[in-house]
């Protein structure tokens, strides 16, 4: 029974379903805090269009032997190569008529726009000192381009399909709150992925890319990781007028993100990354849903 549970939760994280899940999660947070209904389209784009990049950047940064790689993650997906080709070519043909038939053309520009920044990343198509490097080898780059692909697909999109003429559910979103809403998600983005950046910081210094745990070493990566969510907090509380249950739901994600970046470390298994730290934008919609059940059930 334990090994079965231990396949189903290799299947779900390595395959890349996790993370294609929690981006769902991510675009059902910005519709509960603009109190909007949730577009199944939109939703099931961000699925489909998370499954398609992570797969691709998988496969565009094969090792040369695969069967020996010191992560398990890579160990699984060269050794379930075909699965990885079939979910890459299925998101591919379900984002076409998604894409087409069902996103506002500002919609299509904006994916088209980060879509191209995602590709981008893994690719090489620029030339730095005689080598070929994609947008993740420039110095410093790596953390902020993740974190920007990720709150404009969860955040920008919702809110221009929101805010178009063909939306059924058409409202209006202030400038402000639009960028304070980008704000807060770069920086819950950025405040998760360091801790990966610092679990792969020798390979990284092998391969010469310049993260931040690279540049300012392992014990300051964990300070700007809790500085982050501190500028978190400090915009959540500045900018609402008053508590609500929002806010507490947020916060109370945010207190326990910083602990589990705190017990994170270099010798920690990929399960702890791909599935606590990774699930906290997963975690994150499940306790703003909760918090308000609980408000409703207690009013």
């Amino acid at each position: 029974m334990r090994k079965l549970g231990s396949s189903i939760l290799d299947f779900l994280l390595f395959s890349n379903l996790f993370i294609a899940i929690c981006a769902v999660a991510q675009g059902l947070v910005t519709y509960h805090l603009l109190k909007a209904k949730p577009s199944e389209h939109v939703l099931a784009f961000l699925f489909f269009s998370t499954l398609l990049i992570y797969n691709l950047a998988v496969l565009l940064s094969k090792p040369k032997e695969p069967q020996n790689s010191p992560f398990k993650r890579v160990r699984w997906i060269f050794a379930h190569h075909r699965l990885t080709i079939s979910t890459t070519l299925i998101s591919a043909l379900c984002l076409i008529p998604l894409g087409l038939l069902y996103l506002s053309f500002e919609a299509k520009l904006l994916m088209v726009f980060v879509g191209l920044l995602a590709v981008a990343y893994n690719i090489p198509f620029l030339t730095l000192n005689s080598k070929k490097i994609g947008l993740r080898n420039i110095p410093g780059i790596k953390l902020f381009l993740i974190a920007f692909v990720w709150a404009s697909s969860c955040v920008l999109l919702p809110i221009v399909e929101l805010e178009s003429v063909t939306s059924t559910h058409q409202i209006n979103v202030p400038l402000s709150e639009t960028v304070l809403l980008l704000a807060k998600r770069f920086l819950f983005i950025c405040a998760i992925t360091v801790p990966f950046d610092i679990r792969d910081l020798f390979q990284d210094k092998l391969y010469e890319l310049k993260t931040i745990p690279v540049v300012l070493g392992e014990k300051k990566a964990w300070i700007f990781c809790q500085a982050l969510l501190g500028v978190y907090l400090l915009l959540l509380v500045l900018f609402t007028k008053g508590i609500n249950i929002d806010v507490i739901g947020l916060t109370l994600t945010v207190l326990l993100t910083g602990w589990l970046i705190f017990k994170s470390n270099i010798k920690r298994n990929e399960y702890f990354y791909f599935f606590y730290l990774d699930g906290t934008m997963l975690l994150q919609y499940v306790i703003l849903v909760l918090c308000s059940w609980l408000s409703i059930a207690w009013t």
